[in-house]
C-alpha cells in the first residue's frame, strides 16, 4: 500500500502565450484532488471537464477497498472460494491481467497482492512496528502474483490461499486519469493537463513543446528533481511515503519490497513517463522498490519509457534511463 501524498509535487507552468491564465476544474476523489487544467482558450471544454470528473468516482467506485460495494472488494471476497470471482467487470480484468504483466516484467517488485506485508508492518493502522522475522513469513505467503490465477473465458480470479487481497493503490490513480482522458477526447479535447493528487498527471496534447511539469521533493535537498516537458504522455511519481517507523537509529519506510518482505531503500525518488497513466504509476513504484537494476532491464526492453531515479546516496544524484518521444525537453 503506498501513499505518495504530500512529499511529491508535480507543479506545472502556464502555457506561454498571450491569454495564457489556466483554468482548473477539480473536485475530490480517490482521497486526494483530481483535476483538469485547461489554457483560457479551451473554456469551452468545460463541460466535458466535469464529465471527466464523474469518470472519477465512477473508476473509484470500482477500485476502492474502502466500499464493500466495490468490484475490487467483490473479487478479494471471492477469490479464495470455490471457483473464485467471475464475470468480473471487463475493464477491471484487463486492468488486473495488465497488473499481473508488470509484476512479471519488473522482476515481481510490482505486486498488487502486498497487502499482507503492509498489514504486518502495521502501516494498514498507520501504527508502524518493526515485526518479527516468522510473522514476516507468515505474511509473505499471502503474497505474489503467481499465487493469482486467471480464467479468461470466465473472467476470473481465483486465489491460492484465503487471506490473500488484491490493492489497486500504486495504479488506481493513474489509471483513472486514462479513463478521464478517453472522455475527454470522446467530447473533443485536444489539450488538457489531468492529475490526481501530487504525483500522477496525464498531459493530453499541449501547444508548442507541451507541458512544464517540475518534479520536487522535500527529501532531495536541491528542492526541484528535473522540469519535464511533456506532450501526450504520462507521468507518475513514487516515493517513501508519510508513514515510516524508527527502530535502533534505522528509518523503515512503509513502501514494502514484495520479494523480500522489507521496506524498499536505496532510492528517494522514482519517476517514470509512458504512453498512459496505469504504467506509469506502476513502474513508478517498481522502480522505486527495485532500484537501478529493475529500472534499467525494463527500459533496455521497452521502448517508450523515461524513467528517473533519485539516489538514496550522499550526492543524492539523479539517474536516466531509456528514453521517449513524449518527453520534449528535460532538465536535471
Amino acid at each position: 500500500m503506498i501513499s505518495r501524498r504530500a512529499l511529491f509535487s508535480l507543479d506545472f507552468e502556464r502555457p506561454p502565450r498571450s491569454g495564457d491564465a489556466l483554468i482548473r476544474v477539480h473536485r475530490t476523489a480517490m482521497a486526494c484532488r483530481v483535476e483538469v487544467a485547461m489554457a483560457e482558450q479551451d473554456a469551452g471544454h468545460v463541460t466535458a471537464a466535469r464529465a471527466a470528473l464523474n469518470e472519477a468516482d465512477r473508476v473509484e467506485g470500482l477500485l476502492t477497498v474502502f466500499r464493500d460495494t466495490s468490484e475490487l472488494a467483490r473479487i478479494n471476497r471471492e477469490g479464495a472460494l470455490d471457483g473464485g470471482a467471475c464475470d468480473i467487470d471487463p475493464a477491471v480484468y484487463m486492468l488486473l491481467r495488465t497488473c499481473a504483466r508488470l509484476h512479471q516484467e519488473t522482476d515481481g517488485a510490482f505486486d498488487i497482492t502486498s497487502t499482507p506485508l503492509s498489514r504486518c508492518w502495521g502501516f494498514l493502522q498507520r501504527q508502524g512496528l518493526v515485526p518479527l522475522d516468522a510473522d514476516v513469513a507468515a505474511a509473505r505467503r499471502l503474497v505474489g502474483m503467481a499465487r493469482v490465477s486467471f480464467d479468461d473465458e470466465a473472467r476470473g480470479v481465483r486465489f491460492e490461499r484465503a487471506g490473500m487481497q488484491l490493492n489497486l493503490n500504486a495504479v488506481g490513480k493513474g489509471y483513472a486519469l486514462d479513463c478521464m482522458g478517453k472522455v475527454l477526447r470522446e467530447d473533443g479535447v485536444r489539450h488538457a493537463l489531468l492529475s490526481a493528487g501530487s504525483s500522477s498527471i496525464l498531459a493530453m496534447g499541449g501547444r508548442g513543446d507541451g507541458w512544464a511539469i517540475d518534479i520536487r521533493s522535500p527529501l532531495v535537498s536541491r528542492g526541484r528533481i528535473a522540469r519535464v516537458q511533456l506532450r501526450d504522455g504520462a507521468l507518475g511519481t513514487s516515493g517513501p511515503g508519510e508513514q515510516f517507523v524508527i527502530a535502533d537509529g534505522i528509518r523503515y519506510g512503509h513502501v514494502i519490497d514484495p520479494r523480500s518482505g522489507q521496506p524498499a531503500r536505496g532510492v528517494l525518488s522514482a519517476s517514470v513517463v509512458s504512453a498512459d497513466g496505469a504504467t506509469a504509476d506502476a513502474l513508478s513504484t517498481a522502480f522505486f522498490v527495485g532500484g537501478c537494476a529493475v529500472a534499467e532491464a525494463y527500459c533496455a526492453t521497452h521502448a517508450d519509457t523515461l524513467a528517473l531515479l533519485t539516489l538514496d546516496a550522499e550526492d543524492q544524484r539523479t539517474v536516466v534511463f531509456g528514453s521517449t518521444e513524449r518527453v520534449r525537453g528535460l532538465e536535471l
